[in-house]
């Protein structure tokens, strides 16, 4: 009924029947062999419009599949489009990638795209039209920067991170020691920046990648850029590491405006300034010595060195003991030096106040000075000097009689403890060297040659122990009685303006208690009573 024309038509032979009606050469065609040919709509209806006198009808045409291949605007993407065959020939593999090579794709080509495609042309309708991307450029990935990689904490860092109290809690006052490092830590690392991946369109044209931002690294002060490295930056001091611009440096004095809430508790390995005060709670510590530039208010300073605060100390009493606790604590393994103070607790090797103390206590191993040096006049009123071996002001206690204690060479009382105990073990090596003469002579009196040899031998040898035993006790006992006379001799109060009533002194193992108020004099120990010697102008 149908046939094949040599130019792809779909003939229809009418002969001497020719068909009744359109929709009949529409249904005759579904069912033949060439259901999936265009169909040629505007010929069927012709014929049957006019007088139908051919003998043949064309009633369709078989349309071989179409492929094209087009690139974007960027040539970033080749895109295909597929339209499926109506009952002419498929597109093959071969013959789709010619058409991709004709298109200029030379990269980025893959092949499961293309078969994705082309796999339409045996699932989908006849004339239906398909796209998708067949080859793909690569953009370029640029190069990333160069980064520091720190090594150790910095302050800016440590204060991002407050301590963990026990119960699950925070400290915003606390954030842990300071680092300080030694010299030859490794600071900073630097990772070069790396030069980024170059592009590619699907022409195989190079796109080129943006290679990231690199910098120098800078050695601050206390630093230097390691000699077996060019990428890491070291110490070259101990001390306190900061952050500088694509750098570090090392401070061997830690410096600091404010001691606050907002800075946390301060624990440095090294010195420290601070410039401002050091407000109520805060804690100051240090391994070096500690310079404060305005006020401590109820806080904590502790020193390994020398502690320096050049305005005022100020606390209050927390209990209400016969040596009260007081909020404000200043305590170093060197000197003290302090404008003026007012409730705190001081000790140090020496103490130097510029003006005066009110109701402090104080503990020094040799001199309390008040007032400035020469002819010390600064006021020491109330509060208690726990020990301290020389004690100098101007003014001590007050008209109106408020009790203070004063304390001198409690280390005497150490000094005659370990005397006294040096004494008797010096007395038991005495009665261990009587038992051994004694024993010699009885071993002068055995017949026994070898024997006495033996017995003298082994007596001597023990002898020669308690003997250098003895030595040693008696240098102990003399150097002990020479640090006892020379505390003792040199314990003294000096009042350069007065002394007033109300004032307990104990030097040593004696007390004294002023019961009027006294012209410029000296309290000291002599001849096993404590004396008040009035000085002459």
């Amino acid at each position: 009924m149908f046939k094949l024309a040599h130019n792809g038509n779909i003939l229809l032979d009418v002969g001497e029947f020719p068909p009744p009606s359109a929709a009949f050469v529409l249904e005759a065609l579904e069912k033949s062999k060439f259901a999936e040919c265009e169909i040629d709509h505007d010929s069927i209806n012709g014929y049957f419009k006019n007088s139908p006198s051919e003998k043949t009808l064309v009633v369709g045409k078989q349309v071989d599949a179409l492929f094209s291949v087009k690139l974007s605007d960027d040539k970033m993407e080749a895109i295909a489009t597929l339209v499926t065959a109506k009952g002419g020939a498929l597109i093959s593999l071969e013959d789709a990638k010619k058409e991709i090579i004709k298109a200029g794709v030379t990269r980025g080509y893959k092949q499961s795209f293309l078969e994705d495609i082309l796999k339409h042309q045996f699932e989908g309708t006849p004339g239906k039209e398909i796209s998708g991307v067949v080859a793909r450029g690569r953009p370029p990935v640029d190069g990333l920067p160069a980064k520091l990689i720190p090594h150790v904490q910095t302050l800016k860092e440590r204060l991002k991170t407050p301590k963990l109290r026990e119960d699950g809690t925070v400290d915003m006052r606390d954030f842990g020691a300071l680092v300080s490092v030694a010299p030859g830590t490794v600071l900073l690392t630097q990772r070069p920046a790396t030069p980024g991946k170059e592009g590619f369109t699907v022409t195989g044209e190079t796109i080129a990648a943006k290679a990231g931002n690199t910098f120098q690294l800078m050695a601050g002060e206390g630093t230097q850029i390691s000699p077996h490295n060019p990428l890491e930056l070291i110490a070259v001091i101990s001390g306190c590491p900061a952050d500088i611009p694509n750098g570090m440096r090392v401070d061997d004095v830690f410096t600091i405006g404010d001691v606050s809430v907002k800075s946390g508790h301060v624990d440095f390995n090294g010195s420290v300034v601070v410039t401002h005060n050091i407000e109520p709670g805060m804690r100051v510590k240090a391994k070096g010595d500690i310079t404060i530039m305005g006020t401590v208010e109820s806080g904590e300073v502790i020193a390994g060195g020398n502690v320096e605060i050049r305005h005022a100390a100020i606390g209050h009493v927390t209990n209400s003991d016969s040596v009260p606790e007081l909020s404000c604590k200043i305590i170093a393994k060197g000197d003290v030096h302090l404008s003026h103070g007012q409730y705190v607790y001081v000790e140090g090797q020496n103490v130097f106040i510029d003006k005066q103390m009110n109701h402090c206590n104080i503990r020094a191993q040799k001199l309390i000075q008040v007032g400035h040096s020469d002819l010390p006049k600064g006021k020491m009123i109330g509060g208690h000097v726990l020990d301290g071996q020389m004690l100098i002001a101007g003014e001590i206690g007050s008209p109106s009689g408020a009790k203070m204690s004063i304390t001198l060479a409690t280390q005497g009382q150490k000094l005659t403890e370990q005397n006294d105990k040096c004494v008797k073990e010096l007395a038991r090596t005495d009665e261990q060297l009587d038992t051994l003469q004694q024993a010699i002579e009885k071993a002068d009196q055995v017949k026994d040659a070898t024997k006495k040899k033996l017995l003298l031998e082994k007596i001597g040898a023990t002898q020669l122990h308690y003997c250098q035993l003895a030595e040693e006790l008696e240098s102990k006992l003399s150097n002990l009685d020479h640090l006892l006379h020379e505390l003792v001799d040199n314990a003294k109060v000096s009042a350069n303006t007065a002394l007033h009533p109300g004032v307990e002194i104990r030097i040593f193992d004696r007390t004294y208690r002023t019961t009027r108020s006294y012209p410029p004099c000296s309290v000291l120990l002599a001849d096993g009573k404590i004396d008040v010697a009035f000085k002459t102008s």
